[in-house]
């Protein structure tokens, strides 16, 4: 093992265009930025449209090519990927850094890897106010220890085909849920524009409740480590509820919040977000499955509890469909970074209303995928659980 400057184990670093060039609406030339690479992914969202001209040129000034190393510098820094050129040409803004790699001192996916484990290292160094970011030089100083070319090739192939797997796993995930919108739509159709004519009733109608919370007097500083559960809008996803970055309050603020305490089944929907991103923020509805009185929501989550003899996990089907988002989009108002759902848009919302037999069949064949789903996801969680302590392991 020895200890190298990152400069001396690249050929070149440089980052992307300080002056990005004027946009186009579309076209073949893409310009791209650190909200689109991910660890040991790149994707191709919501680019800089550029023509071929101004492409030339900023192509030639970084002169990407497969096997460089693309990491985020600017904002959310540390994160990377290797670039294959199958993805096709790109440029980048200075937000993300381009690493050329001497693959004859180091691998390029060991170094991804390497760079990975050591992302914590670049968070410390980050500087800035309104955005933090490194400066190249200070990345171009970066030790690191690497081991044998040889050894590189044996780890890079280990943590290669555990990626392989928890890509598998997280493809199969995807695929039960794909199975369950097909039978969704086979049995009735697109719940918003109903071909199939089902009676249709206002959510509200259906609802014995439909409120948001507040937020306590104090905000964050009345926050306490252990206590009722407090939901937040970034722990409302789609069919799910985070809890990473759960927050807690008192019993007594808890008491004094009571009009928003939840029932067990009730439905949380986040009230405010923006609504132009892959995962929108705005209209994303999970059940909550806990206690009775055990929890509590801020003012950016709305709580649905229905009336007796409502299937709950049917209206969230309805309420996470495709089509349901493209209607939130449609209903919701605000600016055009931010949107709201106001009570009386959830309120009326329409609600197909399909036989209780047909209802009842389609969440039993949902239950049963499920099934499939958290063992897929266990899967899943032992094989991440090894992938992070080889990491640990190889990159200390």
């Amino acid at each position: 093992m020895r200890n190298l400057r990152l400069s001396e184990i690249c050929n070149r670093i440089t980052d992307g265009s300080h002056n990005p060039p004027k946009g186009v609406n579309n076209s073949d030339f893409l310009m791209i930025s650190s909200k689109n690479i991910f660890d040991d992914k790149i994707t191709l969202d919501e680019p800089r449209y550029l023509t071929e001209q101004d492409f030339i040129i900023e192509h030639n000034r970084t002169q990407i090519k497969s096997g460089d190393i693309l990491l985020t510098i600017v904002g959310t820094v540390g994160r990377v990927a290797v670039f294959d050129d199958k993805i096709g040409k790109i440029t980048l803004q200075r937000s993300v850094a381009v690493l050329h790699p001497n693959t004859e001192i180091c691998n390029s996916r060991y170094l991804m890897y390497l760079l990975r484990a050591k992302r914590y290292k670049f968070e410390q160094g980050a500087k800035g106010v309104a955005q933090k970011g490194i400066y190249l030089k200070e990345l171009a100083n970066t030790e690191l220890s690497i081991v044998d070319r040889s050894e590189q090739d044996k780890i890079v192939t280990i943590l290669d085909n555990l990626t392989e797997l928890i890509t598998s796993s997280e493809n199969q995930i995807k695929a039960y849920d794909t199975l369950i919108k097909s039978r969704f739509v086979e049995m009735f159709g697109d719940p918003v524009y109903n071909p199939m004519q089902w009676p249709v009733k206002k959510l509200g109608d259906l609802s014995l409740q439909i409120n948001s919370g507040n937020t306590p007097k104090g905000g964050e500083q009345v926050y306490v480590n252990k206590g009722i559960t407090f939901f937040r809008s970034q722990n409302v996803w789609k069919d799910r509820l985070e809890m990473d970055d759960i927050a807690y309050i008192d019993e007594a603020t808890h008491v004094s919040m009571n009009r928003s305490s939840l029932k067990h089944g009730d439905i949380l929907m986040t009230k405010t977000g923006r609504i132009n991103t892959e995962n929108s923020s705005l209209g994303r509805a999970a059940l909550y499955m806990g206690e009775d009185d055990a929890a509590n929501v801020n003012g950016h989550v709305y709580f649905i509890r229905l009336r007796g003899g409502v299937n709950n996990k049917f209206i969230l089907r309805i309420l996470v469909s495709d089509e349901y988002k493209d209607y939130i989009r449609n209903v919701c108002v605000g600016g055009i970074d931010k949107r709201q759902l106001n009570k009386d848009h959830i309120e009326n919302f329409p609600i197909i209303c399909p036989p209780k037999s047909m209802i009842e069949e389609y969440i039993m064949f949902v239950k049963q995928i499920d099934k499939l789903k958290f063992e897929q996801q266990q899967q899943l969680e032992k094989t991440q659980i090894l992938f992070d302590s080889l990491m640990q392991q190889y990159f200390g």
